[in-house]
């Protein structure tokens, strides 16, 4: 994990609820975040330290009110751990460059992979693809 910032770093960068789902594993509400019905193309990239995170090709909608992704980016730049908060065993997913809290993966995807990786969308910010189109 990178050079791990203090809360004062974190806190001067991200608005009050950034802060609070990405550095104190809060969850934003289901269906009232950015992204949870965006299917524009693009990268998500970590809200924190803008690691590529997930791919538009990867998010699927699973009908949980939060983005879902069925595999990240690239392998090794999501990383699990045990979570269990709130009387549950979970898998939490965290950006492996920072630590950023991202939300938590599940074995219950319908694609290939088998995996639903439930992320808040205030944990990321989408990097539109720009093909040139439109520009004026």
């Amino acid at each position: 994990m990178a050079k791990e910032k203090d809360d004062n770093y974190w806190r001067e960068r991200l608005s009050p609820e950034e802060f609070h789902v990405c550095r104190e594993a809060g969850t934003e509400r289901p269906f009232s975040g950015e992204y949870w019905d965006t299917f524009e193309d693009g990268k998500y990239r970590c809200r924190c330290c803008g690691e590529v995170l997930f791919a538009s090709e990867s998010k699927f909608d699973a009908g949980c009110g939060w983005p879902s992704f069925d595999a990240a980016a690239e392998q090794g730049v999501v990383a699990e751990r045990e979570d269990s908060s709130l009387g549950m065993r979970r898998t939490e997913i965290v950006c492996a460059n920072c630590g950023c809290h991202l939300g938590h993966v599940f074995p219950d995807g319908p694609t290939a992979t088998g995996l639903r990786y439930c992320v808040n969308s205030l944990s990321v910010k989408l990097d539109p693809e720009n093909d040139g189109e439109g520009a004026d």
